[in-house]
């Protein structure tokens, strides 16, 4: 049985992260607990709690080096770990997703385990060690589990459906008004970024995460870019950490009612302080997003899922208006 906690001298977090870390002065703390947190395989809880999953999100690369966020489906047990090092995935992602342009052996992949309902999430960062029609296996780097904060709980019933079967896909360079409306109405997104410096270490990778609040807390400006307030976490800071060095990021966004899927990549940067931030209540800096790519597929998100109910945490936190 592998030792608990991180086993390597080095520390778990790239220089990126400790810099956003050092910034907002919690850089000593944050290493002391992740070294406690953050383990080079999964441990018994994460590898069940994998299992159970019906759905994960998954950060990949292209090869341009865009990250692009997806979700994956399959039956409970689709994910599985033969043993603590590795994942196997079953499922094939879904039609028009980039990840399936992504995948190959070697490439770096960030998968979250989430389950809605209870509000838990588990994060694993690793390497594709193997691909096939069936699915593909990771290598885990990291694994660590994620506080509950911002989740909206939902359920989700559906029949057995095909990952593969034709849906209608639209290539966009900008944002159209049923994007527009889709994304002003979210209260749940995903964001994947990376960075794989020379100087990572054991931290380099892809990371994807939740993002989670009020309908309308991500504001369309007029430009077409994305604001978005960052609220309170755990601190660790994986994604601020590889925008602070690789400002490239991808964005999910799910029409639960629909079904559409939203996939976006482009540039982010971190608005620290200011009018802004102010504005918006809770928030303690914003992220920008302006788009370069992306895609929307119609009716992919297998549906119905039940209405939201929303996390506590977000009583705390205001709106754009």
């Amino acid at each position: 049985m592998a030792t608990p906690g991180w086993p390597h001298p080095e520390s778990p977090f790239h220089p990126g992260e400790i810099a956003v870390q050092a910034r907002l002065g919690v850089a000593d703390k944050i290493d002391q607990q992740a070294r406690r947190m953050i383990r080079d395989f999964m441990p018994e809880q994460h590898r069940q709690f994998f299992a159970k999953l019906p759905y994960a999100i998954v950060g990949s690369l292209d090869d341009r080096q865009q990250p692009w966020a997806s979700i994956l489906l399959g039956k409970p047990g689709f994910l599985s770990s033969p043993n603590e090092h590795h994942l196997s995935v079953k499922a094939q992602p879904l039609f028009g997703d980039p990840l399936a342009q992504n995948l190959a052996p070697g490439v770096d992949i960030g998968l979250l385990g989430i389950e809605l309902p209870t509000r838990r999430r588990n994060r694993l960062n690793g390497v594709v060690t193997a691909t096939s029609q069936d699915g593909f296996d990771i290598r885990v780097v990291q694994s660590f589990g994620n506080c509950p904060q911002y989740i909206q709980t939902r359920t989700a019933q559906w029949a057995d459906f095909d990952p593969v079967a034709p849906k209608p896909v639209q290539a966009i360079t900008q944002l159209s008004a049923a994007d527009h409306s889709l994304i002003k109405k979210t209260d749940t997104f995903f964001i994947a970024t990376a960075y794989q410096g020379d100087d990572a270490g054991k931290a380099s990778g892809v990371d994807v995460s939740h993002r989670g609040g009020k309908p309308g807390f991500v504001r369309v400006d007029a430009d077409g870019s994305l604001t978005i307030p960052d609220f309170s976490g755990n601190l660790i800071f994986n994604t601020l950490g590889n925008l602070e060095l690789n400002p490239k990021a991808g964005l999910l966004f799910l029409d639960f009612d629909q079904g559409d899927l939203l996939y976006l990549t482009g540039n982010a940067d971190v608005i620290w302080d200011g009018p802004e931030v102010e504005a918006y209540a809770g928030a303690e800096r914003l992220l920008r997003f302006r788009l370069i790519q992306g895609y929307r597929v119609q009716g992919s998100l297998p549906t119905p899922w039940s209405e939201p109910e929303f996390s506590p945490f977000l009583d705390k936190t205001g709106s754009w208006s």
